[in-house]
């Protein structure tokens, strides 16, 4: 507890002592109508309305009024005007109430939040020559050796290079169970060292880390507002003007040109003020924003805003990426099978596609170049070039190398027999002749099925798969999964008119693409919703994605949409009860029907029951969700 919200407790501690004194006192006729009186309730009024009053003044010096403060200060000094001093008293100290209980949910909120920030390292053990040498992360280069001793925060990303460990992964992802690495395996910053010494070699500066990232877009959250948070913001400052201009009217107008009692129609104009107050609603949506994605940052779940929490409550089709979504992503080579015209071995023709292959850096030429198990020099496959989608090229040993899938050996013009198995194919020719075929297997997550069925339970009407795989293994993996529909053989550029298209044929509904953020950047931004999963150090996912998954769970899709859904549900709550009762006891007040205590209900009361609604959102377990 802050020590501003401490003493907010102390001052509310003094009041109610101090104002159930002279209230009991008076009720016991000790003060009677004493001319003590308004002095004895002056007292606890000071003590807990000073911060208001002073608010108050200070902004209409400044030319920006009409807030809740000013409502507050003029309905009570009225009210202490007309002889309602207790009244006057009460209401302040609830509105007071009101505010700790605010303070003390958004301080909650924060706190979830906040837990993403705890990974931000706050030094770098640098080996130099002279030693281990303790630094700030940001004076680290590329390049260059850090160690990262146990139960230390790895501040960088980078190559373990000696040494091996377990590191705690659960501040980025939401789980528990550390991961082993060792010498060769990649870390990223954010994580925590377990009990080995690490050394590891820098490879990106802090600025460009997976930390400073995760850290700029928690940061920035707040400021991509939802739809109804900019409509509670807009509405607030055309309503608080108008509510005091009708207050001074109601006091006014009546006993001008009908004579009645100017006390009488002063109280009313008093309980149309507190009653108007707009605390409920300009808290408790924002709030219960703020609360839905912390829930989803205890989860391992980046929303980088509100307006993209809302977005995902109103997802009916989620299309999926297929390598490193929804299967493992971890390619190995299945099957080399030369053609039958081709006069070579199985092993020259595994050599001949991985030299092309080792240029590449996508995860099916590397599968391909680990399998041959051979180095290859950069000029022994001179004059290599990829094209993205299709494949590569190079030269070995004299002859021009394609190694990719059937439509980059058709636009090169050389003849081939289509492969009839599963897996992913590629095909290989040398010298302009077809060589044969290698497979690619790549295994299917064991959560994709319950995940997608899932989603199914939760309203999502179609379940798309977009892949640049042949078609025969995209059938395959949608029919495992159960997918509504899939489309094979397609390019970067045919995902995002894939994703347009379904955006189109959507009547009320989103759209969401989730894709490895590798190879996905320019469909995840125009997809209403981009999901970036296995992001962890992934810089496209991180930058082009709405949401992060901070691992590859698919399971985290269903509880996004579970929080996101439950999150609008209850600030639609908040906006319905608080407009609700605001406007009855309006129109009671305006009557003369409702009194001091009702509008202290109507607004207190109301603030804080939609504070406590709002922090149900913070509670992201699968139980309320």
């Amino acid at each position: 507890m802050s020590a501003k919200q401490k003493r907010n407790i102390g001052e509310i501690a003094v009041t109610v002592f101090l104002f159930a004194a002279v209230f009991l006192c008076e009720k016991l006729g000790f003060i009677g109508d004493c001319r003590l009186r308004p002095v004895l309730y002056f007292v606890p009024y000071i003590v807990i309305g000073h911060n208001v009053l002073k608010k108050a003044l200070l902004n209409i010096v400044r030319g920006n009024a009409f807030d809740e403060s000013f409502l507050m200060t003029v309905a009570t000094v009225a009210a202490f005007a007309t002889g309602e001093y207790s009244e006057a008293t009460a209401v302040m100290l609830f509105y007071q109430i009101g505010e700790f209980f605010q303070s003390y949910a958004v301080g909650r909120s924060r706190a979830s939040i906040a837990e993403m920030m705890s990974i931000a390292p706050e030094y770098a053990n640098l080996e130099t020559a002279a030693g281990i040498e303790r630094v700030d992360p940001e004076d680290v280069n590329v390049g260059d050796t850090i160690v990262v001793r146990a139960g230390e925060k790895i501040p960088l990303d980078g190559t373990v290079t000696e040494g091996g460990s377990f590191v705690d992964t659960a501040a980025l992802t939401g789980e528990s169970l550390p991961r082993r690495v060792s010498a060769g395996d990649d870390v990223i910053s954010g994580c925590v060292n377990g009990d080995g010494i690490l050394k590891v070699k820098v490879s990106k500066k802090y600025e460009d880390s997976t930390v400073a990232k995760i850290l700029e877009l928690v940061e920035n959250a707040s400021s991509k507002k939802a739809r109804l948070e900019n409509f509670i913001t807009r509405f607030a400052r055309v309503y608080t003007p108008v509510v005091t201009i009708s207050a001074l009217l109601l006091a006014l107008v009546p006993p001008l040109l009908l004579g009645c009692d100017y006390a009488d129609w002063i109280r009313r104009a008093c309980i149309f003020l507190i009653v108007s107050c707009p605390c409920a609603l300009v808290i408790s949506v924002p709030l219960g924003f703020f609360g839905g994605i912390g829930a989803a940052s205890k989860h391992g779940i980046l929303v980088k805003g509100s307006s993209h929490l809302e977005a995902v409550s109103q997802v009916r089709t989620v299309v999926f990426d297929k390598t490193g979504t929804l299967t493992e992503g971890r390619f190995k080579v299945t099957g080399i099978v030369p053609d039958e015209n081709a006069k070579i071995s199985p092993e020259e023709l595994l050599e001949a596609a991985a030299c092309a292959e080792s240029l590449s850096t996508h995860p099916i030429a590397q599968s391909i170049a680990a399998a041959c198990g051979k180095p290859f020099e950069t000029e022994s496959a001179g004059s290599a070039g990829e094209t993205a989608g299709r494949g590569v090229s190079a030269i070995f040993r004299g002859k021009i190398v394609l190694a990719g899938n059937g439509r980059f050996l058709s636009e090169n013009g050389v003849a081939f027999s289509p492969a009839n198995t599963g897996g992913t194919i590629v095909y290989v020719a040398i010298g302009g002749v077809f060589a044969g075929y290698i497979v690619i297997s790549d295994e299917v997550k064991n959560e994709a099925k319950g995940s997608i069925a899932e989603m199914k339970l939760l309203g999502i009407g179609k379940t798309v798969m977009l892949t640049g795989d042949s078609a025969k293994n995209a059938e395959e993996v949608s029919k495992t999964l159960g997918i509504s529909e899939f489309h094979a053989q397609l390019l970067p550029v045919d995902k995002v008119s894939e994703v347009e298209r379904l955006i189109a044929a959507e009547n009320n509904g989103k759209v969401a693409f989730v894709g490895d953020g590798i190879n996905d950047a320019p469909v995840l931004m125009r997809a209403d919703v981009g999901i970036a999963m296995g992001s962890l150090g992934s810089d496209a996912a991180i930058e082009a994605a709405d949401v992060v998954l901070m691992d590859d769970d698919i399971r985290k899709i269903p509880l996004l949409i579970r929080i996101s859904r439950k999150t609008m549900r209850i600030v639609r709550e908040n906006i319905v009860f608080a407009l609700s009762v605001k406007f009855l006891v309006l129109i009671l007040g305006a009557l003369g029907v409702a009194n001091m205590w009702e509008a202290v209900f109507s607004d207190v009361g109301v603030t804080v029951l939609a504070i406590f609604n709002s922090m149900r959102t913070m509670r992201g377990g699968r139980s309320l969700f």
